[in-house]
């Protein structure tokens, strides 16, 4: 699991927590981007993305 501390400094921005968040999902999202055995960039790419997209618009206060 990923510590709090870390979520909360991603969320707010700082590179260094926002890589420690895509590095922990890196097996997931190559897992995802799997077509007939292999790994599609742009897929594994846009995944990336829309994960950083959600991490920098997640709010603690709902």
């Amino acid at each position: 699991m990923i510590p709090f501390e870390v979520i909360e400094k991603a969320v707010a921005g700082e590179p260094e927590a926002v890589n420690a968040v895509l590095l922990h999902y890196t097996a997931h999202i190559k897992y995802l981007s799997m077509y007939k055995g292999y790994i599609n960039d742009d897929t594994q790419d846009r995944l990336k993305t829309k994960l950083v997209e959600a991490i920098l618009k997640f709010r603690f206060d709902r």
